[in-house]
């Protein structure tokens, strides 16, 4: 007999997980691979394609059961979706009237921004599956308690069962895959950072290459071309264990690499998440190789995320955080090393910084700290992908839920913030996408006078292209300018002949006063036509991409 049971994808978000689109977590593939193993017909619903349907709340009722998959415990900003909130998940689960099953990082509670304390009193109809996802909905299944203890084991066989769910995704084909290596984080050892939530997972399990490989392959068949090595605290201690900061290991990665090409030898992307910059600095030769085997099995354009937190030595002891400035300092430099090298135009790997404001021990002069260290980072000449700046999320069980200093400096750290963004991002945007970069198969979200859209990766660059664009469209695009956190650029090839007023005023060395003959001397049959107009040497950056 078959029964129906449906997904609601809420969307989740962890220090070592993402799950909001145009990401599918790890979690929605295993849960959907357990109802498949129990004999279920299994559909698949967003929390943003239930907000643009209402009448979807229909499949929910009609369902024998319905499974919602949700929680952030990281402040975020998205652009492709919004994850479920407290109001929603609550009237959701009045409106299954019992029918209804929670889980996720929900189940450590629910804050709904940066600066809140998490509550975990849901105060709804929800039955709630805690621990692993997967575990705990099979558990409920068999008639047990509805509590889940990972065994990759069986996880290798609900993410191969559930693979097809990916099929669902209102954004399919343009979805990340975020694979699974690694849950747990081995600094518990020491408690761990003071507000991060993944030591509730307790100390790290590995999962095994042949069992990432029989996913990846899985997912391949049904379509899937991008892949993030994201669900894991530290990618550089997989495979390895016994310390607090393992030692690396190349030839393990390099394996790994291999095994996931071969599996899906039509990939597009294959990116990485979460570096400890602690790792890097105690093991510098043993982490530099194995940066090089990531190199050599990734795409270009990847980014490493440090979780940096501050660098003022008081607020790094009173949270227990990765490294000393000096550390990060030279994190920094080894990723730009072998990483800085550039593919197709873009550099292959380099490091993202994130800064929490909140943590105990921060006082106003943390924030004028933070700003000499990002300036020595700019001064050395490094390369710097991204900076993210937020407010802490506290959750009870961790250390920063008591300890901390939320409220106290909210106007420091806005402040810091525009700083930054004025000081330090546009200058590194100039640095790492120069004028002329070219960027390949840009997905549009958002369509306008100017258009928005992102490449398929890891914290993709925002690029806003100044014509109106359809939603899903795919081009590639020339770099002609910059703002805090995004780039401006013209598809390419430049249509010089054709382009509105309002694009071909992004071409370097159009000025705005220049503009209005450009357009009267139209059509340029040559580049000596259209440098017998334009002057200005900075054309030449982009004349390559100009169509006559």
């Amino acid at each position: 007999m078959t029964f129906k049971a449906v997904i609601l994808d809420g969307y989740v978000d962890e220090p070592a997980c993402l799950g909001v689109p145009p990401y599918i977590s790890p979690y929605v593939r295993t849960v959907a691979g357990v109802f498949i193993e129990h004999g279920y017909e299994v559909g698949y619903i967003t929390i943003d394609s239930l907000r643009a349907n209402p009448m979807d709340v229909v499949k929910l009722r009609e369902a024998d059961l319905v499974v919602m998959i949700a929680g952030v415990t990281v402040p975020g900003k998205y652009l492709a979706g919004t994850p479920a909130n407290l109001t929603e998940i609550q009237q959701i689960g009045f409106t299954l009237q019992g029918r209804g099953l929670l889980c996720g990082p929900i189940a450590f509670g629910y804050s709904p921004q940066g600066g809140q304390k998490a509550v975990k009193d849901l105060s709804s109809r929800w039955t709630l599956l805690e621990g692993d996802p997967a575990s705990a909905l099979n558990s409920y299944l068999l008639g047990k308690e509805p509590k889940g203890i990972l065994s990759y084991s069986d996880f290798d066989r609900w993410a191969v069962l559930g693979a097809e769910i990916i099929s669902k995704h209102p954004f399919f084909p343009n979805v990340m895959l975020e694979l699974e290596t690694v849950r747990g984080c081995s600094r518990c050892i020491s408690g761990g950072c003071s507000f991060c939530t993944e030591p509730f997972y307790g100390l790290p399990r590995q999962r095994s290459i042949s069992g990432i490989s029989s996913e990846v392959r899985a997912l391949s068949g049904f379509g899937a071309v991008h892949f993030r090595l994201g669900r894991q605290p530290d990618l550089l201690a997989y495979g390895v264990s016994g310390a607090e900061f393992p030692k690396p290991d190349a030839d393990i990665l390099r394996k790994l690499f291999t095994e996931i090409r071969f599996a899906a030898p039509e990939l597009k992307t294959l990116h990485i998440d979460n570096i400890n910059p602690g790792t890097i600095a105690r093991h510098e030769d043993a982490s530099r190789e194995a940066l090089k085997a990531i190199v050599e099995g990734h795409t270009e354009g990847d980014i490493a995320a440090f979780g940096v937190e501050s660098a003022d030595p008081a607020v790094i002891s009173a949270n227990n955080l990765k490294g000393s400035p000096k550390d990060i300092f030279r994190a920094v430099e080894i990723v730009n090393e072998v990483g800085g090298v550039r593919k197709n135009g873009v550099p292959e790997l380099l490091p993202g910084l994130n800064f929490i404001s909140g943590l105990a021990g921060e006082t106003k002069e943390t924030f004028e700290i933070n700003i000499a260290f990002l300036k020595k980072i700019y001064d050395a000449g490094l390369l710097v992908r991204r900076v993210n700046m937020r407010q802490l999320m506290p959750f009870e069980g961790t250390r920063a839920f008591t300890e901390n200093t939320l409220g106290l400096h909210d106007k420091e750290f806005h402040a810091f913030k525009e700083t930054v963004r004025r000081n330090f991002d546009v200058p590194m945007l100039q640095r790492v996408f120069p004028v002329g970069t070219l960027l390949k198969d840009i997905i549009v979200e958002i369509s306008g006078e100017i258009s928005f859209g992102r490449q398929m990766g890891t914290y993709p660059i925002l690029i806003g292209l100044p014509e109106r664009l359809a939603v899903g469209e795919i081009v590639n695009a020339v770099c002609v300018s910059y703002g805090a956190r995004s780039v401006t650029a013209l598809r390419a090839p430049i249509k010089i002949n054709e382009l509105s007023s309002s694009a071909l005023k992004w071409i370097p060395g159009i000025s705005k006063k220049l503009l209005p003959k450009v357009i009267a001397k139209r059509p340029y049959i040559s580049e000596d036509g259209l440098k017998g107009v334009v002057t200005a040497d900075e054309i030449n950056s982009v004349m390559k991409y100009i169509e006559f």
